[in-house]
């Protein structure tokens, strides 16, 4: 089904949560727990989960004696393929409180754009969640070149939710929604409700996230929400700690409408 309004989240049956580097590293670690808290409450209801999780390379950092995100290129591969293995540690460690086991997916945009690759990820993923295992997805930043600056995750939790036919994408992050204007400016207002196809006329967004850590931001959010949208899947963009409210259906963060199947099958009607 399409989700039309955050009430009806408490329904969907398969959803993908994004969560980037900066709410899950460092002094965030702890954030871990309070996201599988809110995982583990919607995979008990009977939804299907799957996490899409960044902070491999940033949770590297201090394991490695780094002063911050490496720069060249080897060394970032390096640090993901340390920091990969420790947050899946975390992650597992943490879901064991509930008995739910995790599955490691580790993909590049690239496997998901082209027909083999992509094929053989949705065998995969539907598996893994017909056995009720929790899918943890990862870019494969050890193997990956270009990829490895791509978006901090967030256009990659799109194309997964598509892959999967997921009802609701939630893109979390350090703010809570998104605004008119960097929220730390003056006049900054939330925005409740994006309905699809709007184009967020005058609305200034920014590009980056916290320095040093992640290489997302609210550009790259509203970016895969609007991938996610045009598939069908609603999103919702919010901060870490409100996932728990999000996932309930409470009023937080900023939602962005579906695409209906109307509109959809309009767009692609042959012309007369």
């Amino acid at each position: 089904m399409t989700l039309a309004t955050r009430d009806e989240i408490p329904a969907a049956t398969r959803i993908v949560v994004k969560v980037g580097s900066s709410s899950i590293s460092g002094d965030n670690a702890e954030q871990i727990g309070l996201l599988v808290d809110a995982l583990a409450t919607a995979h008990a209801r009977g939804a299907e989960i799957v996490l899409v999780s960044s902070g491999a390379i940033a949770t590297a950092i201090p394991f490695l004696s780094l002063d911050g995100r490496p720069t060249d290129l080897a060394t970032q591969q390096a640090a993901a393929a340390v920091g990969q293995n420790v947050l899946m540690w975390r992650y597992q460690t943490s879901l064991d409180r509930y008995g739910v086991l995790a599955g490691q997916v580790l993909l590049t945009a690239g496997d998901l754009e082209n027909a083999t690759p992509r094929s053989n990820a949705q065998r995969a993923m539907d598996r893994l969640l017909a056995l009720r295992i929790l899918p943890i997805v990862n870019e494969n930043d050890t193997v990956a070149t270009h990829e490895i600056r791509f978006g901090d995750n967030d256009r990659l939790a799109a194309l997964v939710a598509e892959l999967i036919g997921a009802e609701l994408l939630v893109l979390l992050s350090d703010v809570d929604a998104l605004y008119t204007k960097p929220p730390y400016l003056d006049g900054a207002r939330r925005i409740d409700h994006v309905a699809h196809g709007d184009e967020l006329a005058g609305v200034e967004i920014g590009s980056v996230g916290r320095a040093g850590v992640g290489t997302g931001g609210a550009e790259t959010k509203v970016s895969a929400a609007r991938i996610a949208a045009d598939a069908g899947t609603a999103v919702l963009i919010t901060a870490t700690p409100l996932v728990a409210e999000a996932l309930a259906g409470h009023d937080v963060g900023t939602w962005f409408d579906a695409a209906s199947e109307g509109r959809t099958a309009e767009h692609d009607a042959p012309l007369a």
